[in-house]
């Protein structure tokens, strides 16, 4: 058994998932956290493969006795990521469920048995709205928000200063607009301290005049070398809805675009295969972070292929709209740098668990693919497990302003990007 250190404060990932927020922990304190907790076997195997210094626990978190746990080490941090389903509104009008929406109260547990000298908790916006559930399941309205504060109170009333914010992954550094609700308590007596952005909007003034770096883009995380095959040599042909949806994403962002974003002769989109509210449809620009990245693949990369154009004809005007596709070779006019090209194909592919990993901040050298023992990991638990996930660059940002006693004076992050 590995000798225990009763002079170093731990510390201790509950909901640990395949590992975001121990990745952004271990970015900022050099070494990896000392206790992992998760009921998912695939989950605790893909954080295992990637923290193998960690001791795991693959159990509810209930079921983890904090003091045996501890086995009387102090802990300095304890994070907490409980499951946001319940609270977010990307679950719509279903029913709520009590005990999942309850599973925050984890960490009240903790400070109770072991009293943690930092928690962190992260979670979507809607957390703060958590009260109580009617008999059908779904919030009470005048009842909104009741729980979460007694929540803090009982923080509070440990002797802890809580403080609450929500924050954007891409202003800290990764290729993602995810927006998150944090939570910090601490007791020792010193002050929450919330981290400045790093990155920002490049048409800021911030970025214009080199204080912030600009905000990390889509374009970054495709693979270049993966095809995107013709929608038209397709065994089975797309639906309608979605050939119709790939056209108005060609029409914004290759034909109307003043700068469409071009690579190897071929301008390139990701459309967003669910609705958001309205049921409306959504493409990005890949010189923009990727929106957050759900539990499924709902990202494909669409590509224009593009040849250079010397007559007259496009089989219509270029002030109106673009007619649904069809068939090849005259789909619209597109002038790069004042030449002009024509779109002669239109290419399509959904993005890869690498490319969606990279999007929500993880190194190119996080093992997504195979577990601890060397068993491979299907896609499908691979994008499940990052759609979960906390952007490393959250935990890394919030470990460094408020604990820097226990963090290096670099961060990993930069060194497994190098490598």
């Amino acid at each position: 058994m590995k000798q225990l250190d009763l002079f170093r404060e731990i510390v201790v990932d509950n909901f640990a998932g395949g590992g975001g927020a121990s990745t952004g922990i271990e970015f900022a304190t050099g070494i990896s956290v000392d206790i992992a907790i998760n009921h998912d076997p695939a989950a605790i195997a893909m954080h295992k493969a990637n923290h193998p210094d960690t001791e795991h626990y693959c159990e509810s978190v209930w079921d983890v006795d904090p003091v045996k746990a501890v086995r009387g080490r102090k802990v300095g941090l304890a994070w907490f990521s409980p499951d946001c389903k319940h609270f977010s509104k990307a679950k719509g009008g279903k029913p709520k469920s009590n005990n999942i929406r309850g599973l925050a109260w984890i960490a009240v547990k903790w400070a109770i048995a072991v009293k943690p000298r930092v928690i962190m908790l992260e979670n979507v916006e809607e957390f703060k709205t958590w009260g109580p559930l009617n008999e059908e399941g779904y919030p009470v309205e005048k009842s909104k928000g009741i729980t979460f504060q007694s929540f803090v109170k009982s923080l509070e009333s440990l002797g802890y200063e809580v403080s609450f914010k929500e924050l954007k992954a891409c202003d800290y550094g990764a290729p993602t607009t995810r927006k998150r609700f944090f939570m910090i308590a601490r007791c020792d007596g010193k002050e929450i301290i919330w981290p400045k952005p790093t990155h920002a909007d490049p048409n800021s003034s911030e970025v214009k005049v080199g204080k912030l770096k600009a905000w990390r883009t889509a374009s970054e995380i495709i693979d270049w070398n993966i095809g995107t095959p013709s929608i038209f040599s397709r065994e089975k042909p797309l639906a309608n809805n979605t050939m119709l949806r790939i056209t108005r994403g060609i029409q914004k962002f290759v034909v109307e675009a003043k700068t469409p974003y071009i690579i190897y002769n071929k301008a390139s989109f990701l459309q967003h295969y669910y609705t958001h509210q309205g049921n409306e449809t959504r493409a990005s620009s890949l010189y923009e972070p990727i929106a957050t990245i759900p539990t499924a693949n709902r990202f494909g990369l669409v590509t224009a292929f593009l040849t250079k154009y010397y007559g007259s004809d496009i089989g219509q005007s270029i002030n109106e709209p673009l007619h649904t596709i069809t068939t090849k070779d005259r789909f619209g006019l597109v002038t790069v740098k004042g030449e002009d090209y024509k779109i002669v194909d239109v290419g399509m592919r959904m993005l890869q668990p690498r490319e969606l990993f990279n999007g929500n901040g993880f190194p190119n050298n996080y093992i997504i693919d195979r577990d601890f023992f060397g068993k491979s990991y299907p896609k499908t638990y691979q994008v499940a497990r990052c759609g979960n996930a906390v952007p490393p660059q959250f935990s890394e940002a919030l470990v460094r302003v408020n604990l820097p006693e226990m963090c290096s004076e670099t961060s990993r992050y930069i060194q497994a990007v190098a490598n």
